[in-house]
């Protein structure tokens, strides 16, 4: 017997659900548009080793990977950052730089369930390449803080907890860890929030840390106060970077949505600057949105450094948060009208009317059950239908038709040619 329900990670759409997520792209969208990000894609299949040379471990474990019929290992996308690398590597020497890219891709990953995560998910990313300074951080951030006003969320709701990775190399630096150790360190760092203290704590000396050395992270894990920081520091590296983004998104007027958080790292190992995610200020949910700047992912494979700030905003955690608050608009079915005849001798005719409102603009539905008025308008009303045109065989005989306001359950004739006419106006 075949499986009626949807591969395991995976989700079907059916039409209400799929309103929900139309809103939510419209919102990606538009708040993209208007900031002067514009819109591309890039192939779901990509070639494995674009995601195995730059990603880490933990990504390339979690890929849905084969090898097709002429032998090549290929993978469908996790994420969207290596493809965006492949097409500004195709046309470095032509694109106009910095560029502002968005895209509302399907990303695969085959991770363990976890509440908010699934194996498949739509994630809108947002780019902003060869813009070195941090007014780039600055454009992203405002960016995804105009999504979330959009969707409802304000400063109440949500944080944008930021940091810099450049900091963390500096408190490793001080407490004389290694350097080649930091990467493996900084991925480990990410869990802090999903395992215990002590198991943090074993996988770091896994790596090669000390006891001592745990400890005293653990110590400078506690800060913060910046300023505090960046006088604890022989290297100040970062923090003087993201001081001047705090206060430029001050000066913007978003200074209630920002957060210096310390503990905020980003489990992928291309970031190499500020880093950022989005949650409740107290971070009860999964991160909504992460992301952050990768200055060197181009020079991975195989161009030169350019500047990069991006993020990842998934679909799955943001709806759970937007029904958990009943933030949702409401989104209704939109159909103007329903066309009811009530024999197959009127078939042709509501065929022909339907085809003439729809080359006016209106949304026509027809309904062609034959069943009693009483049932039929019923069904009308379930439709969500604003009005439904009935066809009677005196008011035809007389090139007219009734047309009943399914809210105000008013009916009334009304010539075919005056109708047309009329949803054309109101079109």
């Amino acid at each position: 017997m075949i499986d009626l329900q949807p591969v395991k990670g995976t989700r079907d759409f059916f039409p209400d659900e799929m309103r929900m997520r139309n809103w939510l792209f419209q919102v990606w969208r538009s708040v993209s548009e208007q900031a002067g990000f514009e819109e591309y894609d890039t192939c779901v299949l990509e070639h494995e080793e674009l995601y195995i040379r730059k990603a880490g471990d933990e990504i390339s474990k979690q890929l849905y990977s084969f090898e097709d019929k002429g032998g090549r290992r290929l993978s469908l996308r996790p994420e969207m950052t290596p493809s965006l690398a492949r097409l500004v590597l195709q046309r470095t020497k032509s694109l106009l730089f910095p560029i502002k890219w968005f895209s509302m891709p399907q990303c695969f990953r085959y991770e363990r369930m976890t509440k908010g995560r699934r194996r498949e998910h739509f994630q809108w990313n947002a780019d902003i390449i060869g813009q070195p300074d941090m007014v780039a951080e600055a454009e992203i951030l405002m960016l995804l803080i105009s999504a979330c006003e959009s969707m409802g969320l304000s400063a109440k709701d949500i944080r944008v907890f930021i940091n810099d990775r450049r900091i963390l190399n500096a408190i490793l630096s001080q407490l004389n860890v290694t350097e080649k150790l930091h990467s493996a360190i900084l991925v480990i760092m990410d869990k802090r929030d999903k395992v215990s203290p002590e198991t943090l704590g074993t996988m770091l000396k896994d790596v090669g840390m000390t006891s001592s050395q745990v400890q005293h992270l653990n110590e400078y894990l506690t800060k913060t106060n910046l300023q505090e920081l960046k006088e604890e520091l022989q290297h100040t590296e970062g923090i003087d970077e993201l001081q001047h983004l705090l206060q430029l998104m001050d000066t913007a007027g978003y200074s209630d949505y920002l957060q210096f958080d310390i503990s905020i790292v980003r489990g992928l190992s291309y970031y190499t600057g500020a880093v950022f995610e989005i949650n409740s200020p107290e971070k009860q949910h999964r991160a909504i949105c992460g992301g952050g700047r990768y200055d060197s992912l181009l020079s991975t494979y195989g161009g030169k450094s350019v500047p990069a700030v991006g993020f990842g905003f998934g679909d799955v955690v943001v709806l759970d948060v937007l029904r958990e608050l009943e933030r949702f608009p409401e989104l209704t079915r939109k159909l103007d009208y329903t066309i009811i005849p009530f024999d197959n001798e009127q078939v042709g005719i509501a065929l022909k009317i339907a085809n003439e409102l729809r080359s006016k603009g209106a949304i026509v539905d027809c309904n062609f059950s034959m069943k009693k008025m009483k049932k039929s308008l019923h069904e009308a009303n379930e439709s969500g239908a604003k009005f439904a045109i009935l066809l009677f065989p005196e008011e035809l005989k007389q090139e007219k038709v009734v047309i009943r306001d399914m809210q105000l359950r008013e009916q009334n004739p009304i010539n075919i040619t005056d109708l047309i006419s009329s949803a054309g106006q109101a079109a």
